[in-house]
């Protein structure tokens, strides 16, 4: 991770960044997703949950359905339980957003991956 990036406590790295849960309940589970320069996430959905994200920092590329967009601090996007999504940072700096995910299961193992420039499955 970058030097500008905050490590997880009591988070997971991956090869984009790193993440760390901030809360969860029943219900719900709140992250902070740190991606590094150039990072990008897989496009991928859940079978069982929604998310939200909002950026706290940085640049985002969001892709959510067919739709491409770039948000900036305080702006966010909703994504529908199914729906294809991906996450990239576009800048030089680490992005770092809030994600809160809805839905009745909440496991690392609710992903298909479309598409994965780390070769995961």
């Amino acid at each position: 991770m970058p030097d500008n990036a905050r490590p997880p406590s009591n988070g997971e790295t991956r090869p984009w960044g790193a993440f760390q849960i901030l809360d969860e309940g029943p219900g719900y589970k709140v992250k902070r997703i740190s991606v590094n320069p150039g990072g990008r996430l897989s496009l991928q959905s859940h079978a069982q949950r929604s998310e939200h994200w909002i950026v706290a920092r940085g640049t985002a590329r969001v892709t959510v359905g067919a739709e491409v967009r770039e948000l900036r601090p305080d702006e966010g996007v909703y994504i529908a339980v199914g729906q294809k999504h991906r996450l990239e940072n576009p800048g030089s700096e680490t992005l770092e957003l809030i994600e809160v995910q809805c839905g009745g299961y909440l496991g690392e193992d609710d992903i298909v991956r479309y598409e994965d420039a780390y070769n995961r499955r």
